[in-house]
Formats: C-alpha cells, structure tokens, sequence
C-alpha cells in the first residue's frame, strides 16, 4: 500500500532526527574523545567500538543535514528558520571570533583562535550550537504531532498551486471555459479550507461557492470589498461551467 505524503514527511523528519543524534555524538567525540570513549564505555559496553565506528564524520556529512533540515524549518516552524541559520552561519559584519560569535561554519572548517599563545576559542563552541539546532528540530516533530492538521493544508496548498499552474496553461492555450472553471473549483475548496480553519459550520452538506463566501462574510473573516470579489470570480466560474450562450473572456 502507498504511503501517504504525510507518513513520507513524518519518516523523513524522524530520519533526520536520528541522523541529528548521531552527528552530535560525532561532534562531541572529535571534540572530546577521551572523555567520550569513556562515558560511552559506561553505557554500552563491550559495543562501545562498534557504536563509535559507525558514527558518521561531521564535517562529511552536516551540509546535507543542514539543507534537508532546513526545508523542513521552513514549513513546519517559519518563525524559526532565522534562528536555526543563525547557528550554522557566521554573524554579519563580524570582526573577531570568540565563543559567542563562533558558529557552525567555522567548525566545518576546523577553525581554531589563539591569541598571544593563549587559545580563545576552539570547536568545541559549536557543539551547544548544532545541539540547539537539533533542540529546534525535535520541536519540530512535536508540532508534528500537534498540528497535522496544519500539514494537511501544507499538502493541499501545494495541490491547489499546481491546478492553478493547470488552469494558466489551460488559458494560455485559449480554453477560457476549462481555466475559469478549474481555478473555480481551486476557490471553492479554498474557502471550504478557510471556513474550517476559523471553525465555521455551514449548515448545507454540500454548501456552494455563495454559501462559503456568505459565512465568511457573516463571521466577519472576510470584507464586504472581499465578499463582493469572491462572488465576482463565481459568478465567473459560474459563466464557465453553464452558461453556454455567453462565452467567457480575458
């Protein structure tokens, strides 16, 4: 049987959530690796070698994590993606390096600063960075999980984008009726998503295009400007799916 698009998105953000684990575990024994060798002795054991030499190399492999879990930032937490790139970058118009403008790239570079023999800052002052990355992530997930809803409409979002990339073609090619009446139903489902998202019941089961508009307008979501707009296109799309005597134009 088929995943669904939000099973795919839920697998790929735990994957990159393991990924994440084991990249700080590399991390903090390039840093560290006595001190790790031995905490992680105390925990696993004789496995320990075997653990230590599946982890993956920070510097190989952190952009790719970066990027995918940068996208990923981008749909589920927006309001967070500047923080997130604000740890792996370094700050603007930054003059010197020390533990509080040292940033991730600086790590992948294996930079380090000295200062009159005495060192002032080193890798080690990106591993609370990426952790906090990671942090975010986690956070991420259980958004996730609070708000599937919310990746329901990221999904349809995206489906009601590419009807509506149909319906340009569609009237670039000089089928009015076929344009007007998809970018119609596009609407329609629009403003059946935009009733539901402020808990708007509409009455009728099967409610129509002036039905969603009017209760739009009754719970004061939408204008009177706006109301008369959405009734212009359906009118439209209205003139395109039935009236056969008048021929829509551009």
């Amino acid at each position: 049987m088929m995943k669904s698009v939000i099973e795919r998105f839920k697998e790929d953000l735990d994957k990159l959530i393991y990924k994440g684990e084991r990249l700080l575990f590399s991390m903090q024994r390039e840093c560290f690796p006595e001190e790790f060798d031995r905490a992680m002795k105390r925990k696993f054991g004789d496995q320990v070698q075997d653990i230590i030499n599946s982890l993956p190399s920070f510097t190989d492999e952190y952009q790719s994590w970066y990027s995918e879990a940068l996208i990923l930032m981008k749909q589920l937490l927006p309001d967070r993606v500047a923080d997130f790139v604000r740890y792996y970058a370094k700050p603007r118009g930054r003059k010197d390096i020390d533990y509080e403008s040292y940033r991730i790239e600086n790590y992948l570079q294996g930079l380090r600063v000295n200062s009159l023999g005495k060192k002032i800052v080193g890798p080690e002052a990106a591993i609370p960075l990426f952790r906090q990355q990671l942090a975010m992530l986690k956070s991420a997930r259980r958004r996730f999980e609070s708000s599937i809803f919310d990746i329901r409409q990221l999904v349809q979002a995206d489906l009601f984008d590419s009807e509506l990339e149909a319906a340009k073609v569609l009237l670039k090619h000089k089928f009015l009726r076929a344009a007007g009446a998809l970018a119609g139903v596009v609407l329609e489902r629009h403003l059946k998503q935009v009733c539901d998202n402020h808990g708007i019941k509409v009455r009728k089961k099967s409610p129509t295009f002036a039905d969603l508009n009017n209760a739009l307008k009754e719970n004061e979501v939408i204008e009177i400007v706006k109301w008369r707009y959405i009734q212009h296109l359906a009118d439209i799309r209205n003139l395109c799916t039935h009236d056969k005597k008048v021929e829509p134009s551009t």
